[in-house]
C-alpha cells in the first residue's frame, strides 16, 4: 500500500471527477490520501472531502501564500478544529521567499502559530518551504527549543542542508514528483542519503505531475511513479518502499485509525 501524504482533493480541478480520481488512487495502491487545507475560510470544503471518503483525511491551516489576505492564524481556532476526527495535522504552513504572495512578517508569524497549535495537541505540521532555507531552519530550531513537536517538509526540493537539519530535529521528508524530473540530480542526490525511515511520498497534486505524466493534471494515482523513482535511488523495491513510506505516514500521522 502506498500512501499520497500530500494532496489537494478540494481543488477545483478535481470537482467534476472526484469519485474517479480518489478510486483510480486506490487501483494503482494508494490506501490513504491526505488532503491538505490552504485556506482557512476554506476548511469546511477540505473537511467535506475527507467525510466523503473513508480512506481520505484531511489537515487545517494556512498556506504562507495566503498568510497576508487570510485571518490571522489564532492557536485556539486551528486547535478547536483539529479536535474534528478526520483533521490529522496542521498546514500546509511554512515560508514562501520564491512568489512572496504574503509579507514574510505575516509568513513567519502564521509560521509559528501553526507549529504552537502542532506542540498543544501533539499532530505534526506540514511545512512548505521555498527560496527560505535559512529562515525555515532557524524557526524550526527555535520552536524546537520552546518545545518538542512533529512533523515533515513536504514537496522537499531544497539542498543537503536543510534535509540535515530536518532529519536533526527529528522532522520527515515526504517527496514529490520533482525527484524524476531529468534536472533535479541535486534533489536525487539528497533523497539518497535520507534514512528510508523518515521518507514519505506525495504527489501535491494537481501539481508536479511526475514523469511520463509532467505537465498533466496530478492525481493520486501517480503517487506510484514518484515511489518507483524513490525506490530506485534508495536501491530497494517498490514493495519495500511502500511499505516504509506508509509505515513512516501511521508513525507520523498517529490520529489515523490504524
Amino acid at each position: 500500500m502506498l500512501v499520497d501524504s500530500h494532496c489537494h482533493l478540494d481543488f477545483p480541478d478535481f470537482a467534476e471527477e472526484l469519485d474517479a480520481v480518489v478510486q483510480r488512487g486506490r487501483d494503482h495502491g494508494v490506501g490513504l490520501f491526505l488532503t491538505i487545507n490552504t485556506h482557512l475560510t476554506r476548511f469546511e470544503r477540505v473537511l467535506a472531502v475527507a467525510e466523503r471518503f473513508p480512506d481520505v483525511y484531511c489537515t487545517v491551516g494556512i498556506h504562507p501564500h495566503e498568510a497576508g489576505s487570510e485571518p490571522h492564524a489564532e492557536i485556539e481556532r486551528l486547535v478547536e478544529l483539529a479536535a474534528h476526527p478526520k483533521v490529522v495535522g496542521f498546514g500546509e504552513t511554512g515560508l514562501d521567499y520564491y512568489y512572496d504572495k504574503s509579507p514574510r512578517d505575516r509568513q513567519r508569524v502564521s509560521f509559528r502559530a501553526h507549529i504552537a497549535a502542532a506542540r498543544e495537541v501533539g499532530l505534526p505540521v506540514i511545512v512548505h518551504t521555498r527560496d527560505a532555507d535559512a529562515d525555515t531552519m532557524d524557526i524550526l530550531s527555535e520552536e524546537m527549543k520552546n518545545g518538542a513537536f512533529t512533523g515533515l517538509i513536504h514537496c522537499f526540493s531544497s539542498g543537503q542542508e536543510l534535509a540535515e537539519k530536518a532529519l536533526e530535529i527529528g522532522l520527515y521528508i515526504s517527496i514529490s514528483g520533482i525527484v524524476t524530473f531529468k534536472k533535479a540530480e541535486a534533489l536525487q542526490e539528497t533523497v539518497k542519503g535520507i534514512p528510508l525511515d523518515r521518507l514519505l511520498v506525495e504527489t501535491d497534486c494537481p501539481y508536479l505531475a511526475p514523469i511520463p505524466f509532467r505537465g498533466k493534471r496530478n492525481e493520486p494515482a501517480y503517487v506510484a511513479h514518484t515511489a518507483a523513482k524513490v525506490a530506485e535511488l534508495k536501491g530497494v523495491s517498490s514493495a519495500e518502499l511502500a511499505q516504509a513510506t506508509t509505515a513512516n505516514f501511521r508513525r507520523l500521522f498517529t490520529k489515523v485509525p490504524g
